[in-house]
């Protein structure tokens, strides 16, 4: 299955459309409210809280963007809906809040945010908020192994691979060697079969993209677009960009 048109259609806004400088700090829900106002798709990051919920943040512990600290994943998520941003009276919100805040008027293009240890519990609630969501969303993770559990649990809804040409910076440490390897070239997409690809624009072009998006027809997003440059590459070598730091013409 192709990812549907909807994907590609209109530039998506990396975790929402935010801009601190305004007071609107990236994955809250006033960050989403801006993307729809604009037409804009919305990317965001799901944690799994300690029971079982899927709650929209990008960081796995508190303190970088919000008040508090610890890691989500040892809080409930009632302890999580009373967490603000910084310097704003909004708080953390769940997949099931943003699906009724969006209610399908954007397209939602949903990280899993994975530890990389085979947990699916995450995937396996993102299914149960989804199975009664009826506007567009897709769901896609860096973790083949996740994008494997789509597969399995929402083959229907698509899925797709967050990818980069290399893993060896620090951030990546925490994977094994096979982890690693099995990231490289797509070369899990025979078991994944990911409906699309969303690269870092700062490594395309790259051979595994242009094979997937030109002989297998996924759509190809890049990641994450800030400046002139950027922009101009991408679209020269994808199809659509993930954006923070501006506003896209009309």
């Amino acid at each position: 299955m192709r990812a549907p048109d909807w994907l590609i259609a209109r530039p998506v806004a990396h975790r929402g459309l935010h801009d601190r400088a305004r007071g609107i700090v990236e994955n809250m829900p006033g960050a989403f409210t801006a993307a729809v106002a604009g037409n804009f798709a919305i990317e965001t990051d799901l944690q799994l809280t300690a029971d079982g919920e899927a709650m929209v943040h990008h960081d796995d512990a508190l303190g970088r963007l919000t008040d508090g600290s610890g890691a989500l994943r040892d809080m409930t998520a009632a302890q999580l809906r009373q967490v603000t941003f910084k310097d704003t009276p909004e708080r953390m919100i769940s997949l099931g809040d943003l699906c009724t805040l969006v209610a399908g008027r954007v397209p939602l293009v949903i990280e899993v945010k994975s530890h990389f240890d085979g947990d699916r519990k995450l995937v396996r609630r993102i299914a149960e908020v989804l199975a009664s969501y009826t506007g567009p969303a897709a769901v896609m993770s860096f973790d083949p192994d996740q994008v494997l559990v789509l597969r399995e649990a929402l083959p229907a809804l698509p899925r797709g691979i967050i990818a980069q040409r290399t893993y060896d910076d620090s951030y990546w440490a925490k994977l094994t060697p096979a982890q690693r390897d099995g990231m490289l070239y797509l070369r899990h997409a025979m078991q994944t079969q990911p409906h699309f690809v969303n690269y870092w624009i700062e490594q395309l072009p790259a051979p595994a993209p242009w094979i997937a998006r030109n002989i297998f027809g996924c759509p190809l997003l890049a990641w994450t677009i800030r400046t002139p440059e950027q922009r101009a590459r991408a679209a020269r070598y994808a199809d659509q960009m993930v954006f923070e730091g501006f506003v896209p013409d009309p």
